[in-house]
């Protein structure tokens, strides 16, 4: 498209907002082919669709949607709760390229209850309202798991396929099977179990999988207690023993309050490009669904938006009529008959509370998912949010990190570790032996090792680090500080791990003078930190325990030249002892040595310049 054509067409666009009307209604955007690309909403019409167009919107996924945009359509209803729900079954209808749509849930399980004359309760993911009701979707397969069972052993619903009807059951069609034998169901095929009983047992078993536990056991219990005192013994006690197994069931669900009831709580969890809604649904004080649902955002969508389309979309898809919903803001909607709650305190607090953790989880999985099938974008994840902790000019791709290492100043070493993409580059580790401080000074130590490293990189032309983090505080920054900038005027951003009293590490510092970044302590990156701590602990207490156990062992015969370690072997193997090698005269080592060897040896030990006794004419052999 030409710079005329997309000007006129904006042209064209825009004379249809300026006559849009200032009523609520929904509104589309359609492409160069008529294909509806968005729905929106809208108090106001006019003033909605005009943002669109102002020369201000700085969202970039908005001016993408706008430079697509061919035609617009609008529909004038009477109410900002006709407008919502208008736009969300033209969602649905259309599913538009850039509306956030629910991801579709059939990964989730639910319970079905059949449509026929013996209806049978089993799990499945294929939804078919013809087949029967259905309850669900179950997030958490171990609960769904637990109601089966329950039903299982209070109600003992047939299992088998066969289409069983009444003139089957009358003409003696049927024969009972496995399940009857082993008493799993009360064999209504064959009018063991009459009709009557078996549906009362089914409408009992859709009053569990609706969460009415609480209800039921009262009726359970009434009953039994009705049976006793008709003398009824036998029937009270297995009235007794459903009311046990519901009462167990009961104890180790949700409970919240038995005060809450049927009550729908959403929360919102977002990042850039997803954002998470958790539902929950009580139930006469019991959770009794809990799941949480990915939407795309496609426009940057804001939490209220996606709070909105969470709430008629989840509803909807799960037939919800609670009459309270409990949520973290109150959204910009209206539900006829339906009241918005924002606890500060309390069990719907709890609930609140509850569901947010769900969401935080559910996003938490999915991240740890997508980075297992991807171990780059984990790197890529970190690297962005120490950028943002430290508001850095760019993603810190390389981190190094400095360590001394020394006992009072004896064998004094320093190391450098590199991490690139958040991983440790072993092949760029470096050792230092501290050649220009004396004694236990470890910020002079920092020094020459900072100094030496950066004034070789730059010498050298080799890519400089995007991040320093020093291991300590103020102090250390401040040195590292002097030669990086100071010294080598170098532009590298520094930051420190300072300690706490216990010597541990419990706060990351940055900037000048420095200034505590807000991190907790038990998050990935701060743990991630303190391994590249422990990594240069590790590395420059290895070397340093290298270079002592050498100089540990190091024996005056190293100090000999042109005695390698085969000789020094064989001297100490017949004299035993560097003593009695100095104790030795020249002829004995010659008889071991040979006579260069030999000069060398009783040489070094006894500082002159003699030579073995076959060189020396005889005259000079009498003299000595």
């Amino acid at each position: 498209m030409t710079k005329e054509e997309n000007e006129k067409r904006l042209a064209r666009l825009k004379a249809i907002v300026s006559n849009l009307p200032d009523k609520p209604g929904s509104y589309q955007y359609y492409d160069e082919s008529g294909t509806i690309i968005y729905v929106g909403k809208a108090k106001n019409l006019k003033n909605r669709v005009s943002s669109y167009f102002h020369k201000e919107v700085d969202r970039y996924k908005t001016k993408v949607l706008v430079s697509k945009i061919h035609d617009i359509t609008y529909t004038v209803v009477n109410s900002e709760e006709d407008a919502l729900l208008l736009e969300n079954s033209l969602i649905k209808k259309y599913q538009p390229k850039y509306n956030i749509l629910l991801k579709d849930g059939k990964t989730y399980p639910s319970i079905c209850v059949t449509k026929e004359y013996l209806p049978r309760i089993f799990k499945t993911r294929t939804i078919n309202k013809k087949w029967g009701s259905y309850y669900g979707p179950y997030s958490h397969l171990p609960s769904m798991y637990a109601v089966l069972d329950l039903i299982k052993k209070l109600y003992k619903p047939r299992t088998c396929r066969f289409p069983i009807t009444r003139e089957g059951i009358e003409q003696g069609k049927y024969k009972p099977c496995l399940e009857y034998h082993i008493k799993n169901c009360g064999a209504p095929c064959i009018g063991k179990q009459s009709y009557e009983e078996y549906q009362e047992s089914i409408a009992q078993a859709r009053e569990i999988l609706k969460g009415n536990t609480r209800e039921l056991s009262k009726m359970l219990f009434a009953q039994m207690q009705k049976l006793a005192e008709e003398l009824r013994f036998e029937e009270a006690e297995a009235i007794k023993q459903k009311y046990l197994l519901l009462e167990n069931f009961c104890s180790k669900s949700e409970v919240v309050s038995h005060t809450i009831n049927n009550v729908d709580v959403f929360s919102v969890t977002d990042d850039e490009k997803t954002a998470y809604v958790n539902y929950i649904h009580v139930m006469n004080g019991s959770i009794n669904q809990a799941f949480t649902f990915e939407m795309k955002k496609k426009l940057n969508e804001s939490e209220d938006e996606i709070l909105q389309l969470g709430i008629l979309q989840i509803r909807e898809k799960v037939g919800s009529t609670s009459r309270e919903i409990i949520v973290p803001f109150i959204p910009d909607m209206t539900l006829e008959g339906v009241t918005f709650t924002v606890p500060q305190r309390g069990d719907k607090k709890t609930l609140l509370d509850l569901s947010v953790m769900n969401g935080k989880q559910y996003r938490f999985d999915r991240l740890k998912q997508a980075e297992k099938l991807n171990p780059e974008q984990k790197s890529v994840r970190l690297m962005k949010e120490i950028q943002n902790a430290l508001k850095l000019p760019k993603m810190p791709y390389q981190i190094e990190m400095f360590d001394n290492s020394n006992i009072s100043g004896t064998d004094a070493v320093a190391a450098c570790v590199v991490f690139k993409k958040m991983k440790p580059s072993k092949k760029d580790y470096r050792k230092y032996i501290i050649k220009t401080v004396t004694g236990p000074d470890d910020y002079a130590s920092m020094q020459e090792v900072v100094r030496r490293r950066y004034t070789r990189l730059r010498d050298e032309g080799q890519p400089l680090p995007d991040l320093i983090i020093t291991d300590g505080g103020q102090g250390q920054m401040s040195v590292v500080r002097e030669i990086v900038e100071g010294e080598l005027h170098l532009d590298i951003p520094i930051a420190g791990l300072a300690k706490d009293d216990r010597h541990r590490t419990n706060e990351l510092l940055y900037g000048w003078p420095p200034v505590v970044v807000g991190m907790k302590t038990d998050s990935e990156l701060f743990h991630l930190l303190t391994h590249m701590q422990d990594e240069v602990h590790r590395f420059a207490i290895t070397f340093h325990r290298d270079k002592r156990s050498k100089h540990a062992l190091h024996s005056e015969l190293d100090d000999i030249k042109g005695i390698g370690p085969k000789t020094k072997d064989l001297l100490l193997k017949e004299l035993k002892t560097v003593k009695r090698i100095k104790e030795t005269d020249l002829d004995k080592l010659t008889s071991l040595l040979g006579k260069a060897k030999a000069s060398m040896v009783y040489n070094h030990f006894n500082g002159g310049q003699q030579t073995a006794a076959e060189d020396c004419p005889e005259e000079q052999q009498d003299e000595a």
